[in-house]
């Protein structure tokens, strides 16, 4: 597919992240004004809600756009969401004769505040990356026993918390837990010393379930994609997870990016999940390429310092697909809802550059990272700030997502002192 050329100059840019080819969701407000749904295009954001609201765009024989989040369009099916994409393009494509009608609808993206995009009914962390499954596990159990042997079968996860979801730009407070090291005769409770964090993707689901669907039907219900960062408090993980697995040391904050990227938006630049080392059940299997081509990019900037570029890698490393990890989800019956989230799991490719956190960057703490001026991390610490980037390169246009980004703030003091 090549670039659908706008009436609004900025979206042209083969290096703009928001073309007329993706039109992602997002929610902003303007100083004084309520938080309300917008589409993204150019340098522009672009006010559905207000377009909805004046008989600009009718999707339904109700509104679909008035509740501050895209659940509702979401909820009404892909024909709808065919609808809005549709008419979308109608206004906004090169020769369009509403360029005046919409110009009262247009808020530079400088000058507005972005606020979650949906409202997150369930939060679900898998754990599919093979890279960073295999680099994890060598470092405990060495490389003989680094995956357990369900992983080949199975995309493992666990639920989250979707309270703890947060947009793009809300710092992220370092969290308490108990920590125990293994010379210690018993567990301490203190502020988490190795924090960290994951580069995943994040699927959000636009379509409820009520029993066991398939990987083809998983992918029909997928409204779109986030970049996701699941910060990881290691010390507090390494003595709770026995034998429930991930609890408090996942439950401090999941930054998700500000805008959904629509799978409608990504079909050009689907990918094939890798070669099986051992056959999937047949349930698990895919009937196409269910993947995508998106670039990633981890960026650390110390307080006060200019960011670099600590990973690079790839969404299609991924060794199970959003989709398989959905139809996987629903085989017990669990329904899933309208607005439910999941994470992909830590997207790490196979090379020290690629890998999506810094336990793997820094080898577990045992080879630390230096940055430009002589800084060195092996977790993070207090000020930092970690952006994640995420693309698509098509002819002539770029689709993005938007940074997802946060700082990290000092633990509180002690809670509990009295």
């Amino acid at each position: 597919m090549t670039l659908i050329r706008s009436w609004l100059t900025a979206a042209n840019d083969p290096a703009c992240p928001f073309p007329l080819n993706n039109l992602p969701c997002g929610v902003f407000s303007t100083p004084g004004t309520a938080p309300r749904c917008g589409v993204a295009i150019g340098d522009q954001v672009l006010d559905v809600a207000g377009m909805e609201k004046a008989g600009l765009l009718h999707l339904a024989d109700r509104p679909l756009l008035q509740a501050g989040a895209w659940n509702p369009l979401m909820e009404a099916g892909q024909t709808v969401w065919e609808k809005l994409r549709s008419a979308l393009m109608g206004h906004l494509r090169e020769g369009a004769e509403t360029q005046d009608q919409l110009a009262a609808y247009l808020h530079p993206l400088s000058a507005v505040r972005l606020h979650l995009p949906f409202q997150v009914t369930e939060y679900t962390d898998f754990y599919a990356g093979k890279n960073h499954a295999f680099n994890v596990g060598t470092m405990f159990r060495g490389p003989e026993n680094a995956l357990p042997p369900n992983w080949l079968h199975i995309p493992i996860g666990y639920n989250g918390r979707a309270s703890s979801v947060v947009v793009s730009g809300t710092p992220v407070r370092r969290p308490w837990g108990q920590l125990k090291g293994p010379q210690d005769e018993a567990p301490r409770f203190a502020p988490c010393v190795r924090f960290d964090l994951e580069l995943e993707m994040g699927a959000v689901v636009g379509k409820p379930s009520s029993g066991p669907v398939t990987v083809a039907e998983a992918d029909d219900m997928i409204f779109g994609y986030v970049l996701l960062n699941d910060w990881s408090a290691r010390d507090i993980q390494a003595w709770e997870y026995v034998p429930l697995g991930p609890f408090q040391a996942k439950a401090t904050a999941t930054t998700i990016s500000p805008w959904i990227v629509t799978k409608a938006a990504l079909g050009a630049f689907r990918a094939s999940t890798p070669a099986r080392e051992k056959p999937l059940l047949p349930y698990l299997e895919e009937p196409r390429p269910m993947l995508y081509d998106i670039e990633l990019s981890v960026e650390l900037a110390p307080e006060g310092s200019a960011p670099t570029e600590i990973a690079r890698t790839n969404y299609r490393e991924m060794y199970y697909s959003a989709a398989q990890q959905l139809a996987h989800h629903t085989t017990s019956g669990c329904p899933m809802r309208v607005g439910d989230l999941l994470g992909s799991g830590t997207i790490s490719g196979p090379t020290k550059d690629s890998r999506g956190s810094l336990i793997e960057l820094s080898w577990g703490g045992k080879e630390p990272l230096t940055l430009p001026g002589g800084a060195t991390r092996t977790f993070l610490e207090d000020g930092d700030t970690l952006t994640l980037k995420g693309q698509c390169k098509g002819e002539g246009y770029t689709i993005g997502f938007g940074d997802c980004t946060g700082t990290i703030l000092p633990a509180l003091a002690d809670p509990f002192a009295r």
